[in-house]
């Protein structure tokens, strides 16, 4: 999941949407550094990752891409799930549009900017006023934003040629996505990440 997904889950589970969002710039345990909100936002956005990776779906979906391109379909899908969230947003989430879902969220995340990573910080810079996850409705701007990891991290050059298979695959990805995320959401709605938490907690 990226962004906006991450957002609409943990605003569906009413979890910490800082904690939601800057999980992927925290290492180990965060416990004791942030407060128990976040920190359980953080753990709930691993969990999202963590069933997601495992997903049947998700591995169907990893299986659309050549072999050349297979080893970063997860990177890709994370964008793709994106794609389709902000493109159909309002068939999957009717009680507020995208625009005013995204200030909501900017509203509640920037003033609290000062006690995050630096570099969740700089993400901030652009996330909000580029209007990332409004513009990921548009095929382009994904393959836009795969150009630009595969640029900044060479060992990911592989992205640039998973958007070829995004575009081959659009109709069978757009299908699994509705099959999916509409699971992804009842499972927000019932606190199923909460209790994924709780039972890697004990383990």
């Amino acid at each position: 999941m990226n962004y906006l997904a991450h957002l609409h889950l943990a605003h569906l589970a009413d979890s910490s949407l800082l904690g939601n969002t800057m999980a992927d710039y925290v290492r180990g345990n965060p416990a004791g550094i942030y407060s128990s909100e976040i920190v359980s936002g953080i753990m709930m956005h691993r969990a999202v990752d963590r069933i997601t990776d495992t997903h049947p779906l998700v591995k169907e979906a990893k299986l659309l891409f050549r072999e050349e391109y297979r080893r970063v379909a997860p990177i890709t899908l994370d964008l793709v799930w994106d794609h389709f969230l902000s493109l159909h947003w309002s068939t999957i989430e009717p009680a507020i549009s995208l625009p005013e879902f995204v200030r909501y969220c900017r509203n509640i995340i920037e003033p609290q900017l000062c006690h995050t990573p630096e570099k969740f910080q700089e993400l901030n810079e652009y996330l909000w006023p580029q209007q990332w996850l409004i513009r990921y409705a548009d095929k382009s701007y994904i393959g836009k934003s795969l150009n630009g990891m595969a640029k900044r991290r060479p060992k990911l050059s592989a992205l640039s040629g998973s958007f070829d298979d995004f575009l081959l695959q659009y109709s069978e990805l757009e299908n699994i996505f509705f099959q999916f995320y509409p699971q992804m959401m009842v499972n927000a709605l019932q606190q199923i990440f909460v209790q994924d938490v709780t039972i890697q907690a004990k383990e």
